[in-house]
């Protein structure tokens, strides 16, 4: 009974085939569930359902997955004695047996990062030496997984994937870079890496050596089936097959024979003479087709650049080729079944209306521009189809083929042609446009040209006006400056003026305050300040009625307002008064007060000065 698990786990599998492209269904329920299961876990997620949902939601989870489902452990000459043995027994012989400089051909199948490719381009250039492996080797590495592919393409591996492998060999093989240590660009042309779904795609044809080790491990007993056919169709003769330790060959006695059976090395076992191949996935051929006309046949049908499928006279699926199984998903069990039962009678294209047409009228039928969405591609395929009646020498219909060709790469070429053209036509037109614009551009500069001319002219006139100007502005300043001269030296009389005035001040050692009409302090003497404590820059500018310095003003107030009044009392100077006044100490003081007035040019009255001794 199928659990609701089950059924959830096969839903996440066909959207992951669907969507990406990756089809597990080859590979071993057991494995793959219980790596899942651990991405579940690190998720904190319940159920597959769950699951599916976040990898909606979140597309970088992919990656992460095909990391944890494609684990790509490998390393350079991994299992130092089998490659010893391989090194020993198989490569001597292939080279042995490729005599006359004709080309040998490798194949890393599940390649991961291309340690296992390059050692084996290591081995055979040991083998043959650099000038004849440059020469005649070609080594393809395929594998699922994009990101690994990648990192082999780069050929740039750290000190600690080398650590294992004998310095000679590194300083040899390796150049230093910043990352590590990049394999030997000359000889690096010589491998070749792909993508390739060994549960899917044709495999790499007429190899001499095919290293698939530790790689069909994870696929159940049905896919393991397969991929051996696929790898016995692949290799030449003689073929050796490597395998990893995990690996054996038990239900295939008569595809491959054992080497060394420790090491996992087997050798093909080529097919008896005359026996008709059709494809890796084709059945046993009968004992009367064994004739070289039809192994030929089946070996040019099943090579054949474009898929091809035959129908006999009934309408059953009697030929098909390596491309057509590939394209189509067909499997060996297919031929024989009645081609409307099949998914490729109605998709890409419905075909059976075309067949029908074909075989009553005895003409080719051809469709051109078929569209088909292929799972897991981003766009569309395109093809032609073509449907060919079958007739014997008699003239009679036996069948009928039907051709596809792929013609997605024409199609896109032609629409990018197309757009192309459309884009040529769009510049045109925008560098028509441009240019009637740089025409009108060109005026406007003209234009703007003989403004400047004319803007030049006025500015030269306007220099002219300036320079005239700055005479006038430099015969100003010489004046100015004699004004200026004049006025320091005045300063200066008026500074020795003031010096002297204040040095005759300090001599007198009396109280002299000096004050302007309004009674505010100009001058404020030594004496002063040592008699009431307060400093000059504090008295300076303050009406002398408001310092709170115990020297009472009311009896003096009626003679200051005459002196300032100009009354004709002895020149204008009044007589001296006595008051009663407080020092600093708080201690009281008995003052003189001298009244005189302060005088300008004019001879006008401007202020006061008060001359106060102490009795």
């Amino acid at each position: 009974m199928v659990t609701s698990e089950d059924r959830e786990f096969d839903d996440l599998l066909l959207m992951l085939k669907e969507t990406r492209g990756f089809d597990f269904s080859g590979y071993k329920r057991s494995t793959l569930q219980r790596r899942v299961a651990r991405r579940l876990q690190t998720l904190k997620l319940e159920t597959m359902g769950e699951y599916r949902d976040y990898l909606e939601l979140e597309p970088g989870e992919f990656a992460i997955l095909f990391d944890s489902l494609l684990i790509n452990v490998t390393g350079f000459f991994r299992d130092p004695q089998a490659w010893q043995v391989l090194r020993a027994r198989a490569i001597p012989t292939i080279c042995a047996a490729k005599g006359g400089g004709r080309a040998i051909r490798a194949w890393s199948a599940g390649c991961a990062t291309g340690e296992e490719a390059y050692s084996l381009a290591i081995a055979l250039a040991e083998e043959l030496g650099l000038d004849e492996f440059r020469e005649r080797v070609k080594i393809y590495g395929t594998d699922l997984d994009e990101k690994a592919l990648h990192g082999a393409r780069t050929a740039v591996y750290d000190v600690r994937k080398l650590a294992d492998m004998p310095p000679e060999l590194r300083d040899k093989y390796f150049e230093p870079v910043d990352a590590g240590f990049a394999f030997r660009r000359d000889l690096r042309r010589q491998l070749i890496f792909g993508r390739n779904d060994l549960t899917r795609d044709a495999p790499i044809s007429r190899v001499d050596l095919l290293l698939a080790r530790n790689t069909m491990m994870y696929f159940n007993a049905e896919t393991q089936l397969n991929i051996v056919r696929k790898f016995h169709f692949a290799l030449a003769d003689p073929g050796y097959l490597f395998l990893g330790k995990a690996e054996m060959l038990l239900n295939h006695g008569d595809k491959f024979e054992p080497v060394d059976l420790r090491v996992r090395l087997f050798r093909k076992i080529p097919q008896p003479a005359g026996g008709a191949r059709i494809g890796w996935n084709s059945p046993p051929p009968h004992a009367e087709e064994n004739t070289r006309l039809p192994r030929l046949q089946g070996a040019a049908l099943a090579s054949g650049p474009v898929a091809q499928i035959t129908l006999d006279a009934s309408g059953r699926l009697a030929l098909l080729n390596t491309r057509a199984e590939v394209l189509f998903g067909l499997q060996p069990r297919d031929v024989g079944s009645p081609f409307q039962d099949l998914e490729v009678s109605y998709r890409p294209v419905e075909l059976r209306s075309l067949i029908e047409q074909a075989e009553l009228d005895l003409r080719t039928v051809e469709l051109h521009d078929v569209a088909w969405q292929r799972p897991g591609m981003q766009e569309p395929s395109v093809f032609d189809v073509a449907v060919v009646p079958l007739m014997d020498r008699t003239g009679e219909l036996v069948g009928v083929t039907i051709n596809f060709h792929d013609v997605t790469r024409y199609r896109r070429l032609r629409d990018e042609l197309e757009q192309a053209n459309k884009e040529l036509e769009h510049a045109y037109e925008e560098l028509q446009s441009l240019n009637e614009e740089l025409e009108t551009t060109n005026e406007e500069l003209q234009s703007t040209n003989e403004e400047l001319e004319t803007t030049n002219e006025e500015l030269q006139s306007t220099n002219e006006e300036l320079e005239t100007m700055n005479e006038e502005l430099q015969s100003s300043n010489d004046e100015l400056q004699q004004i200026n001269e004049t006025l320091n030296a005045r300063t200066l009389e008026l500074d020795r003026a003031n010096q002297f005035v204040a040095s005759v001040v300090r001599s007198l050692g009396d109280v002299v305050v000096v004050v302007d009409r309004d009674l505010r302090v100009l001058l404020w003497s030594p004496g002063a300040e040592e008699l009431w404590g307060l400093r000059a820059d504090e008295a300076h500018g303050r009406e002398l009625p408001a310092l709170d310095i115990g020297l009472p003003l009311d009896p003096l107030l009626p003679a200051m307002r005459r002196v300032l009044d100009g009354d004709p009392v002895a020149g204008g100077q009044a007589d001296p008064a006595s008051v009663e006044a407080v020092n600093r100490r708080g201690r009281p003081v008995r003052l003189a007060v001298t009244l005189a007035p302060l005088h300008e040019d004019d001879a006008s009255v401007e202020g006061l000065i008060l001359v106060m001794t102490g009795n």
